[in-house]
């Protein structure tokens, strides 16, 4: 769990990728692409629209620290979404990797060094969630 200090930090770092979070968003599916091309296969869509939503997730999870009891669902559920589109445990971790990628280049300096060190103690929650929620899919399914 993050201390108060630590979800301050976290917010307030986020808040300055807000100004280029289409740019920040790109990045990240470039960087997903990179290390994974079959993942590419999955995004057919406008992919506008698709750094929209990658980034207004973001911040809901970034503001949800507040109320982590609430958040839980909202990811559970996006991790059942995911996998109906074909989503798979290894994916959480070149994803976990491409947004910590991204965040890097974003932040920079020595504020964005701590903000990234407790991104990534919170991103750590995130797929995890996700993947508790997929694999009671999985197991609901058998």
């Amino acid at each position: 769990m993050l201390t108060l200090h630590q979800k301050t930090v976290v917010q307030a770092s986020f808040a300055t990728i807000a100004p280029i979070a289409d740019d920040a968003a790109a990045l990240f599916y470039r960087r997903l692409f990179e290390l994974d091309p079959s993942l590419e296969r999955m995004f057919r869509g406008d992919m506008t629209e698709q750094r929209r939503k990658l980034m207004q997730m973001l911040t809901a999870a970034v503001k949800g620290l507040d109320r982590v009891d609430q958040l839980v669902p909202v990811v559970q559920n996006l991790g059942r979404r995911h996998a109906t589109y074909g989503v798979e445990d290894r994916h959480y971790e070149r994803v976990g990797a491409a947004l910590l990628w991204t965040l890097e280049k974003g932040l920079g300096g020595a504020r964005g060094a701590r903000g990234l060190e407790w991104a990534r103690a919170t991103l750590g929650a995130r797929p995890r969630h996700a993947l508790d929620y997929r694999r009671e899919l999985h197991r609901a399914a058998r």
